[in-house]
């Protein structure tokens, strides 16, 4: 069976999954295309010979549309997630799910009306091999109970228009998301601690920021965001558990020694980083609708709790508290704790 997509949203992402469906994933065709800017669907719907529609809504609608990609501006993925499932049609939505918490709870209550799972979100850190590994290892409790996690997220430089609590509604979402998933655990509070300021930030941004958080079970969780970092684009993360500890590996790259120095190369953008991750995604993605299952990648639910972590944790950088995420107790339908 291939699987036909109508893709909403045909900026830089959107353009870069309708490669990824047309040119990597097999089974997948992308049949439409709408964007706000009519011109640029045409342009992006030329590549598949796809039809191009004036609104999501029109699109979702449409009898060559099997499933649903929405990679619109984040304010807007609520309503086309919305209306793809009140079409019965399966929908990966980029993140975030939803800008707020009430709307991401449409969504989950929603879901739970039409009685099986649609929604994927695009937490693509869950299909990063470094990542399944370390999963791998904790589950099966080769390093016991999981007690501290040390992670770090830093990019070369962000443009003058990231503000500083993009640092968790944008950038600190992937780790919140996956850390939920690695330790199958909570996130109950947060914290966000601010050292001396790099000098090569806008003056505007707070950066670094070290993010502290709480789970359920007391497991501590500290995170550096370091969005001006300078030297390149580089993920760590470091599980410590009572009998041992599990880190993350550094992408694959030779080692060259020359004048005196050893040295290895240092990614600069997450593309490069996470490429091979956004390909098993949307393999796997696929693959369930093609044999007639739902989604199991990272649910409505997992939407909903990183908007709610996200958003305390920017709370947190404006009071200089620790906020708790009072998030509503997770519904039988999604199963687990995390």
């Amino acid at each position: 069976m291939t699987v036909r997509v109508g893709v909403i949203g045909a900026g830089w992402i959107g353009q870069e999954h309708i490669r990824r469906l047309t040119d990597v994933v097999t089974g997948a065709e992308v049949t439409a295309v709408t964007d706000i800017d009519s011109a640029r669907a045409e342009r992006a719907a030329a590549r598949t010979g796809a039809r191009v529609y004036a609104t999501g809504a029109e699109l979702i609608a449409a009898d060559e549309v099997d499933a649903v990609l929405v990679t619109s501006w984040g304010p807007t993925h609520a309503e086309h997630v919305l209306t793809a499932i009140a079409a019965g049609k399966p929908v990966f939505c980029e993140k975030p799910l939803a800008t707020t918490a009430e709307d991401c709870l449409r969504i989950v209550e929603a879901e739970m009306a039409h009685g099986s799972r649609l929604v994927q979100v695009g937490f693509m850190r869950r299909y990063d091999q470094g990542y399944r590994q370390m999963k791998e290892v904790i589950a099966a409790g080769r390093i016991g109970e999981p007690l501290v996690v040390h992670c770090a997220h830093r990019n070369p430089t962000v443009p003058e228009s990231y503000t500083s609590d993009m640092a968790a509604l944008d950038t600190a979402v992937h780790e919140i998301d996956v850390l939920r998933w690695l330790l199958d655990d909570e996130i109950v509070s947060a914290q966000v601690v601010t050292p001396r300021a790099t000098s090569k930030r806008f003056a505007h941004l707070k950066d670094p920021q070290i993010m502290l958080f709480e789970t359920a079970q007391g497991a501590r969780i500290d995170l550096e965001v370091f969005v001006n970092c300078q030297y390149g684009y580089d993920i760590q993360c470091e599980a410590v558990g009572e009998e041992g500890l599990v880190r993350l590996p550094d992408p694959a790259s030779v080692g060259v020694r020359t004048a005196g120095q050893h040295s290895t190369t240092v990614l600069t953008d997450w593309v490069g980083r996470f490429a091979d991750a956004f390909d098993t995604e949307f393999r796997e993605w696929i693959a369930q609708l093609a044999t007639g299952d739902g989604p199991t990648g990272p649910s409505a639910w997992d939407g909903y709790a990183a908007t709610v972590i996200t958003s305390a944790t920017a709370e947190a950088l404006d009071s200089g508290r620790v906020v708790a995420t009072d998030m509503k107790p997770r519904p039988a339908f999604y199963g687990g704790t995390a």
